[in-house]
């Protein structure tokens, strides 16, 4: 099936990178969220490291469709968070949350992004990182390479490497098993250390939602935000204009900020969690899944013979709502392009899964119990919503 999302040139799956990696070591434990890596700072057999890079994507496409059409800087703020929060999470997910050093490497076309632009990015990651610290997460700014390099780059492209030392026995390795239930973290809403509403975006299936939401005008005003190659009819095939607005709790939000929210982190979620089961009981903590690329088949790529079945989804949110209703996009496709309204994943027995539930909940993020794991033939993925049921 050749999706829409394929046509524009971006994979949600992103077969020909793993196909790329696939005989490049795995670490030192292979199921884990983030490869682990031997403690080749000082030697120590008991401890390990871990080194993680990613970016904001294609979202700064549209953050740069938005600041040219209002003037309004602040969307930058939200990419900084979006790359970081690509990083920082990613390592939570084994157990990383205290001491981590953080570099930005941003890469810009000086012709069409100001230094404006540069700083809003780069004071949006001291903002973060201090906001950040004032709930116990442990985290470093090293510096990093900002470079002119519009040969190469349309507009920017906004990334982090972000690197840790930790204790081997506080990591958690995936050991996903049959029995276990699925708590959901919700993606939307506004927890207790947002500013504002979130739609719940994330930093994946940019690419489709700004072309699918919105206009044509785009296209013949800004050329620069999008590949030339991509094939016409997949460009800025939306009704909405950046400024148009919806109605979400007793707000009114532009559409272009919707989409733009900036990634949620689940950080302090996760600290608090993680402090929870210390010692012994983190084993009690059978997988923690970031779902980012891939959306709500990322599990897949950490489970083996099991067959994880995701039946009580949290509501979707409008956000994804609208995408759907503008682009017409397959239910199949959309579960695995974007998250659908959770994007953080525990697996866990039964027994413990209230006690994530109401520590999320305790920072306002909604969360429950969306499925359960069994035993299959293989790695699959059942998504059995109130639009249909889906088999990955």
């Amino acid at each position: 099936m050749k999706y829409k999302y394929d046509l524009r040139g971006v994979s949600a799956s992103k077969d020909e990178v793993h196909a790329a990696i696939k005989d490049l070591d795995k670490g030192l434990f292979p199921m884990a969220f983030c490869k682990i890596l031997p403690d080749v700072v000082a030697g120590s057999e008991d401890h390990c490291n871990i080194m993680h890079a990613d970016t904001a994507g294609t979202k700064t496409s549209l953050s740069y469709l938005y600041w040219r059409e209002t003037g309004d800087l602040s969307v930058w703020k939200g990419i900084a968070q979006d790359a970081l929060v690509m990083n920082l999470d990613d390592m939570a997910c084994v157990g990383c949350t205290d001491g981590i050093l953080v570099s930005s490497t941003i890469g810009r076309n000086k012709n069409l992004i100001s230094g404006d632009v540069i700083s809003t990015l780069i004071q949006a990651g001291v903002d973060f990182v201090e906001k950040m610290t004032a709930h116990g997460i442990g985290l470093h700014l090293s510096g990093g390479e900002t470079a002119d390099v519009g040969d190469i780059v349309r507009t920017i492209d906004v990334g982090y490497t972000t690197f840790a030392r930790m204790n081997r026995n506080d990591l958690i390795v995936n050991d996903i098993q049959a029995g276990d239930v699925i708590v959901g973290l919700a993606s939307y809403g506004q927890a207790t250390y947002e500013d504002e509403y979130n739609g719940g975006m994330g930093s994946n299936g940019l690419t489709g939602a700004r072309h699918d939401v919105f206009s044509k005008i785009y296209a013949e005003k800004y050329p620069d935000s999008y590949d030339p190659n991509t094939p016409t009819e997949v460009i800025y095939t939306g009704s909405k204009k950046l400024t148009d607005t919806v109605e979400i709790a007793g707000q009114s939000i532009s559409v272009g900020k919707l989409v733009l929210s900036p990634t949620r982190t689940y950080l302090p979620v996760l600290k608090k969690i993680l402090e929870n089961f210390s010692g012994g009981r983190r084993k009690d903590i059978h997988g923690i899944i970031h779902c980012t690329g891939g959306g709500q088949t990322k599990v897949q790529k950490f489970i083996q013979n099991k067959r994880v079945v995701k039946n009580n989804l949290l509501p979707l949110p409008p956000l994804f709502e609208l995408i759907r209703e503008e682009s017409g996009t397959g239910w199949q496709e959309m579960y695995q392009v974007f998250n659908m309204g959770h994007r953080l994943e525990f697996y866990l027995n039964e027994k413990d899964a209230q006690t994530v539930i109401d520590i999320s909940k305790h920072f306002n993020i909604d969360a429950q119990i969306i499925g359960y794991v069994e035993d299959a033939e293989g790695e699959q993925v059942r998504v059995e919503s109130p639009y249909g049921v889906f088999n990955y």
